[in-house]
């Protein structure tokens, strides 16, 4: 219920400043230009995005005769999931994710690296993650959150831009303000990025909890970020930065100042929050 609710409180902060950013820039109809352009190409993203990522992995569907499709089978119908396309994407560094709209159109592939690496007990930890994802419909929570982002974004350049030839910026007495849309400009974007990426780490502990409950144990889940998190250090996944909030574990480490831009949160602090007591 807590991740449920900071998620709900930051998609509120993202469409506030949203908000914020086109009156200060002023106009109403770029304001609903830029966020018409968000919502077709999220849309477009949201979509078709199962097709699109699996094509860039070039990901491979097995069937019932391999063990990634029966352990996925019987972990679905443990969450009340219709069953999911599988598949297996050709690279040897350790990850997963989940794709698709809804659970009715569904994907989950795994790369060969983190079959090899990984027990059954530590890959049903993942699998179950991949599945919690898709239960929570956090593809949809990925777009809307996006599509708000992009538009700030949007807007934000149009303000830079309108700076730099001197219109818009008015306060509430129609005053012009510059330095202040100015600002705005520059600190939107950034701060709907923290946003964005705060409400992916959030999804992500929701779906590490998630997976828990559906295989009736954090442990295997735990032991199995360990290893990917070891191993992904060795053998990076060579991954496109648009896709990498999609994975299990981010393909490329970030530290410092840039972990407040990661899709994932640090895997110590996942470890540790799941195997907390419930």
């Amino acid at each position: 219920m807590g991740n449920t609710f900071k998620t709900a409180l930051l998609l509120t902060l993202l469409s506030a400043l949203l908000l914020l950013i086109g009156e200060m820039l002023g106009g109403r109809f770029g304001l609903m230009l830029a966020f018409a352009l968000a919502i077709a190409m999220n849309f477009g993203s949201y979509w078709f995005s199962d097709k699109v990522v699996l094509r860039m992995y070039k990901a491979a569907e097995v069937g019932p005769e391999h063990p990634l499709h029966s352990m996925t089978a019987r972990l679905a119908q443990q969450a009340g999931l219709p069953m999911p396309r599988v598949y297996v994407i050709p690279d040897a560094s350790p990850n997963a994710f989940a794709t698709g709209r809804n659970p009715q159109h569904a994907a989950v592939a795994a790369t060969e690296g983190i079959l090899r690496l990984l027990g059954e007990r530590e890959l049903e930890g993942v699998i179950a993650h991949e599945l919690a994802h898709i239960k929570h419909r956090d593809i949809l929570i990925g777009s809307i959150a996006a599509t708000a982002a992009a538009t700030i974004m949007m807007v934000a350049g149009m303000a830079r831009w309108a700076f730099i030839f001197g219109f818009g910026g008015r306060d509430e007495r129609g005053d012009s303000n510059p330095l202040a849309m100015l600002a705005m400009a520059i600190l939107a974007p950034l701060a709907a990025t923290m946003i964005q990426m705060a409400i992916s780490r959030s999804r992500e502990f929701a779906a590490d909890r998630r997976a828990a409950q559906i295989v009736g144990s954090p442990y295997g889940l735990a032991d199995a970020l360990r290893k990917i998190d070891a191993a992904a250090r060795r053998v990076p996944l060579d991954a496109n930065p648009a896709t990498a909030h999609m994975f299990i574990m981010k393909p490329f480490s970030v530290r410092g100042m840039a972990a407040l831009f990661s899709t994932h949160p640090p895997t110590e602090q996942r470890i540790e929050r799941l195997l907390q007591p419930a």
